[in-house]
């Protein structure tokens, strides 16, 4: 009896009668019930969080940022509402939290008062952190927690590109703003450079006008050291002149007293010879009256008036000098009078004048003293003037290099449009654009679990089938077949069926639920490998265990279920499960899926592949085994302490 012969007699056993033919149908389609329904469930659940419902409060009341209010907590509740990626219901604060409490809300997020402020309070130089307040309840669902988490991640970093772009924004206009003033800066350093190149100028002819004022002041010194000395001597020599003009002044009225009685006697001299004069011409007239009246002969009346005449002649000299003497007389009492009054105004003044003197003598030690002083001021005028010549000329050499190295600085400050600033500001906000290179995708979160859903559904459907099929046929025992034939025809029944089995589920998953295999014929054979592969293994355990093989096989289930990293990496189980996540199978069978799934084909899968291959072998040679033992009837096989 060959090893065909066996699995068909097995395969008639299992069909003989309407009911054990459902059984098996039943049987055929339990992988695809399990993988279908897993991968259908979670074929793309991301698309769905639109029904996600979801409390959104808004206590922001916005702020005033460059003149204008504006309310940020405002637009990001706009524009989460505005995209629908949940089922957004905008209430109040209490409303919110007991929704979250009863199960009406999965979340809340809460954007508080004071978020515009906090947002914006950099630019009043007093930063405070923003805050999006996260209500949520694990009893409603953690992966709806787990989304919230991830809901409130987008806005933050929305909020955070959108307001770093303006931040960004500001900084470039900012910094436009000061690559002008750096030229302008520039210019002035250019001015400032000419006009310390003027003050230099300016300063050396400074230092020179101070080295000439040096000179004259040490002259004014000297002269005011000899006027000093004059004024000394002056003073000493008009000690006594008050008191000697006193006396002058004294003696000089005396003078014009007597001048003044000399001058009355001269007067009434005077008169007396005019009063004669007058007598001697009105002599003359009567004598001539006379002569007039006698028989004289008129040449001696003229002889007679010429004796007269000549007879007074010397009084009217004497008359002449008497009236010059009197006149000299008045002048001179007139001078002596002036005399005796200038006497007096200096017998006045001269005290004056004394002390005018002793005052003009201290001005001039204090001229001296002062043009001593000025003679130092004008030689350290005249040295400050040379440091002041040095220090503008460096001034301007400074100024110079400043102006040169703010052209070179503006120069290095870009100067762009201001499009291109809106460009920088938007990059500088969102630096990162993450350029997804997929060498293998999945395309949906169902696509990526079918993997592990469909090495699973292999293994519940290979364990299912031996609630029918018997591991080792009993006849092929007992007429003492090989125990290889044997062994292969008990594995060659439910294979068939495995086959079967994996056809109907790669037809659900690719035509059923649109996830076409990147390569098809490989991922039905790989499929149909790693059935046939679970069915060995599980008829290994039915045949050297029995009923607790069966038992055994939904613990090896169980285990795989954990270690064969289906949705999450396998390096995140618990390290002590790593040994069992390399030995396992299904791991092997996952990883293969992946990769002829999503079109990752290489050198992964053949080594999977081989993996698989030899767990087959193994499986089927420790069948071999069981089988060449169980030839043996012992008591224990006769009546079973365990029938499942």
């Amino acid at each position: 009896m060959s090893a065909l012969r066996i699995a068909l007699t097995e395969l008639r056993r299992i069909t003989a009668g309407r009911l054990p033919r459902i059984a098996v149908l039943a049987l055929m389609i339990v992988p695809t019930l399990y993988g279908g329904l897993y991968v259908y469930a979670n074929h793309d659940p991301y698309a769905a969080t639109d029904r996600v419902p979801a409390a959104l409060v808004v206590e922001d009341s916005g702020a005033v940022v460059d003149g204008d209010r504006t309310n940020v907590g405002r637009r990001v509740a706009d524009d989460l509402q505005e995209k629908a990626n949940l089922d957004w219901h905008r209430v109040s604060a209490t409303t919110a939290e007991q929704g979250v409490r009863d199960g009406r809300y999965d979340f809340a997020l809460t954007i508080p008062r004071g978020f515009t402020t906090a947002l914006t309070s950099p630019q009043r130089q007093r930063p405070q952190q923003a805050q999006l307040r996260l209500t949520t309840n694990d009893a409603n669902s953690y992966l709806a927690s787990t989304i919230a988490t991830n809901v409130s991640g987008q806005v933050r970093d929305a909020v955070a590109r959108r307001l770093g772009a303006q931040a960004a924004g500001r900084f470039m206009l900012s910094l436009s703003q000061v690559r002008a003033g750096l030229v302008d800066a520039a210019e002035g350093a250019g001015r400032l450079a000419d006009g310390a190149r003027s003050a230099h100028d300016g300063a050396a002819q400074l230092a020179s006008g101070a080295t000439r004022v040096d000179a004259g002041a040490e002259q004014l010194a000297a002269a005011s050291s000899r006027l000093a000395d004059g004024l000394s001597s002056l003073d000493s020599r008009t000690r006594d002149l008050p008191e000697q003009s006193r006396r002058l002044a004294e003696g000089a009225r005396q003078v014009a007293d007597g001048d003044a009685a000399v001058e009355a006697s001269g007067r009434h001299v005077a008169a007396a010879a005019q009063l004669a004069a007058q007598r001697y011409t009105e002599g003359r007239a009567q004598l001539q009256q006379a002569l007039a009246a006698t028989d004289l002969p008129a040449d001696q009346q003229q002889s007679l008036l010429d004796r007269y005449d000549a007879a007074g002649a010397p009084l009217d000299r004497a008359l002449g000098d008497v009236q010059q003497s009197s006149g000299r007389l008045d002048a001179l009492a007139a001078g002596v009078e002036r005399v005796a009054d200038g006497t007096k105004r200096l017998a006045d003044n001269a005290s004056a004048l004394s002390s005018g003197i002793t005052s003009a003598r201290r001005g001039a030690d204090q001229l001296t003293a002062g043009s001593r002083q000025l003679t130092d001021g004008t030689r350290r005028l005249s040295d400050g003037a040379g440091e002041l010549s040095g220090g503008t000329r460096r001034l301007a050499d400074g100024a110079s290099q400043l102006g040169t190295r703010l052209k070179d600085g503006a120069a290095r400050i870009p100067d762009p449009s201001a499009s291109t600033r809106d460009r920088i500001a938007s990059t500088i906000g969102d630096p990162v654009r993450v350029a997804s290179t997929s060498q293998a995708s999945a395309g949906t979160y169902g696509a990526g679990l079918a993997p592990f859903f469909m090495a699973l559904a292999a293994w519940i459907g290979a364990y299912v089938l031996f609630l029918l099929v018997r591991p080792l046929s009993d006849r092929a025992l007992a007429s003492n077949q090989a125990p290889l034939r044997v062994a292969v025809g008990g594995w060659l029944t439910p294979a068939l069926v495995g086959v079967v089995q994996m056809g109907a589920l790669l037809a659900t998953i690719a035509i059923g639920l649109g996830i076409e295999p990147a390569h098809a014929a490989l991922t039905c054979g790989f499929l149909v490998l790693v059935s046939v592969t679970f069915v060995a293994i599980v008829q290994t355990l039915n045949a050297w265990f029995g009923a607790v093989g069966q038992f055994l096989g939904l613990v090896l289930l169980v285990t795989q279920l954990v270690t064969a990293g289906g949705t999450f990496p396998w390096q995140t189980i618990p390290e002590p499960l790593h040994g069992l996540h390399h030995v396992l199978p299904m791991s092997y069978a996952v990883d293969g899926l992946r990769q002829l799934l999503y079109g990752g084909l290489g050198s992964l899968v053949t080594r999977d592949a081989l993996v698989l291959a030899a767990c087959l072998v193994g499986a089927l040679a420790l069948s071999t085994v069981a089988a060449r033992r169980r030839r043996v009837w012992t008591p224990a096989r006769i009546r079973p302490e365990l029938v499942l």
